[in-house]
């Protein structure tokens, strides 16, 4: 989990680099409409349902995303959004961010499986974490001198226990963020209970997207109502770093919009449901709404993920968070040659006191 969560602390900027095909140049015409992106990108791979469409800055490529369950894929197509020209299509299920994300999230086992042992383990470590702190408290001034540094000019058995100890004192007060925020994730009585204490005993509601009501869709000239939000989206928020329309899986579905004023993390991000034939806006009753509607407790929800990768206060979370997780990686094997070497002594003073008592025994035979 340690390993992991070091890789996928800077997994924005690393791919920023890497993935030149993210990129185009700007040109001085507007971006294809959705629909228009949906055809281009739906050539490339036939037979899949597209899931959405991702707009961000002039010089970010347009991306289709599809998705689904039953058969499971996951493929993002990135486009021209000037042009409609494929740049590339990428199998998520092959991509190295994905499968460390898998294993960080499932241990690369089935979700069923590995999703409980990785909370389970989460919950374990946070308990450890709490205790470890409760034994490094030093009890008086002198002691209090040796927890803050590591000695190097000593035996390596000493040097090994302050890597434990001063190393994970540091970045326990980082490492308590993180467990906590995963067990939000791992555990929904978790996520209920953090939700129920911070909003004054108000339940957690769960993710339900409303459905569209009306049958006769609302067109303006030749524009699909999905064209329509795209343009309505972009007027209104004309400041947006990212903008994400969901197609509508079924007739019933209402189109999905998400826009985010800051592209690096998500909490702020208004998600807006409509009516994908009338267009109407329809209310939701849960954390995933509007953010202006968003109460403290649904922001502290809503912050999880960005706190949980450092993102919430940018590059230095983040620097904190890859610190955090390499320490927290390197606890088990700093505090397993501890125990090991208690072990050995006590074995080392069990044979001590039995040679003691032998020749005790001994010495009053011989008197």
């Amino acid at each position: 989990m340690g390993i992991t969560g070091c890789i996928l602390a800077f997994q924005q900027e690393i791919e920023s680099v890497t993935n030149t095909y993210r990129y185009v140049k700007p040109e001085k015409k507007p971006f294809l409409l959705p629909s228009q992106l949906k055809i281009a990108a739906e050539k490339e791979l036939p037979g899949k349902k597209p899931h959405s469409v991702i707009y961000q800055s002039k010089e970010d490529a347009a991306q289709v995303v599809f998705y689904d369950f039953a058969p499971a894929y996951y493929y993002l197509v990135y486009l021209n959004p000037y042009s409609g020209d494929v740049l590339k299509v990428k199998n998520m299920d092959q991509d190295f961010f994905r499968i460390v994300i898998m294993g960080h999230y499932y241990l690369w086992l089935p979700p069923n499986i590995g999703q409980p042992i990785v909370a389970t383990g989460t919950l374990i470590f946070f308990v450890m974490l709490v205790s470890g702190i409760v034994l490094w408290w030093p009890r008086n001034k002198a002691a209090r001198k040796q927890r803050f540094t590591i000695k190097w000019n000593v035996r390596w058995r000493r040097k090994n226990y302050d890597l434990h100890n001063v190393l994970g004192f540091y970045a326990s007060w980082i490492a308590v963020f993180l467990a906590i925020t995963g067990l939000v994730m791992g555990f929904q009585w978790f996520a209920k209970t953090i939700y129920f204490t911070a909003s004054g005993g108000e339940s957690l509601k769960l993710f339900e997207e409303p459905h569209s009501m009306e049958k006769t869709a609302v067109q303006t000239g030749s524009l699909l109502p999905i064209d329509q939000l795209w343009y309505q989206m972009k007027a209104e928020n004309p400041a947006a770093e990212l903008i994400e329309i969901h197609y509508p899986e079924t007739d019933s579905s209402s189109i999905a919009v998400s826009v985010n004023p800051d592209a690096a993390t998500y909490w702020k991000t208004d998600y807006r449901y409509f009516d994908q034939y009338s267009l109407n806006e329809l209310s939701v009753d849960h954390i995933y709404g509007r953010y202006k509607d968003a109460s403290t407790a649904d922001k502290i929800i809503r912050m999880n993920y960005d706190i949980h990768v450092g993102a919430i206060i940018g590059l230095p979370g983040k620097v904190l968070a890859f610190c955090a997780s390499l320490i927290c990686a390197s606890l088990p094997i700093t505090g397993f040659y501890i125990w090991l070497g208690r072990r050995k002594k006590s074995k080392a003073g069990k044979k001590l006191r039995h040679v003691r008592r032998r020749k005790q025994l001994i010495l009053e035979k011989v008197v």
